[in-house]
């Protein structure tokens, strides 16, 4: 086939024309927009349901709604929300520690108003930055609690842990510390009009 059949076809080096030169620009800086829009969304999302996480806690610990705790076992039934699980820790350095905070009464309260001050807070889009710390100390206790680098409980018996580092505990504390440091509350939450309230102007920390 001869190259001549093809008389429309340019081969070689094009200059743009001037339509698109003026458009390129344009379209960049949509795909920056909806990129910047699809980011806000992801991590107003994860700002919701980690919220939830926290929240839901809270609320099972505190009327026994059948799933962590049992019916009739909640927080306002008597029980305590932290007796189960710093009485059955096994393994670790604050072992005796945690067996002695088990139960208590200051133990129960901070667990439980740090569980529902971190769920708001994330749910509502607001002091993230106050949500990451507690966050942050609540899930290195529950970590320190659980000792993953252990292979054996104090007994002998297998750890059944599969890290030795990383497990749930420090992924939420990232989670938490990574919401706040991108404002994840602006984006379905009420983190700009609380941002723009005078006592936070003058306190950043409580962003």
């Amino acid at each position: 086939m001869a190259l001549h059949d093809h008389p429309h076809r340019h081969l070689g080096f094009r200059f743009p024309s001037p339509g698109r030169t003026s458009t390129a620009p344009a379209s960049a800086g949509e795909a920056t927009a909806a990129a910047t829009a699809t980011r806000a969304y992801v991590f107003a999302g994860l700002r919701l349901l980690t919220g939830f996480v926290f929240l839901w806690a809270f609320l099972d610990k505190t009327f026994g709604l059948g799933y962590a705790t049992g019916s009739g076992r909640g927080w306002i039934d008597g029980g305590s929300p932290t007796k189960g699980f710093l009485g059955s820790v096994a393994v670790g350095p604050m072992e005796s520690t945690f067996h002695d905070w088990a139960g208590a009464a200051w133990a129960d309260w901070l667990f439980m108003l740090g569980l529902l001050g971190i769920g708001l807070a994330l749910i509502a889009g607001i002091g993230l930055r106050l949500a990451a710390v507690a966050g942050t100390v609540m899930m290195a206790l529950m970590w320190v609690a659980e000792w993953p680098p252990a292979k054996h409980l104090s007994d002998g018996s297998a750890s059944m842990s599969t890290n030795p580092f990383a497990d749930y505990h420090l992924v939420y504390a990232v989670v938490l510390i990574a919401l706040a440091a991108v404002g994840a509350g602006t984006t379905w939450g009420l983190g700009r009009a609380w941002a723009r309230l005078p006592f936070v102007g003058r306190n950043r920390w409580l962003l």
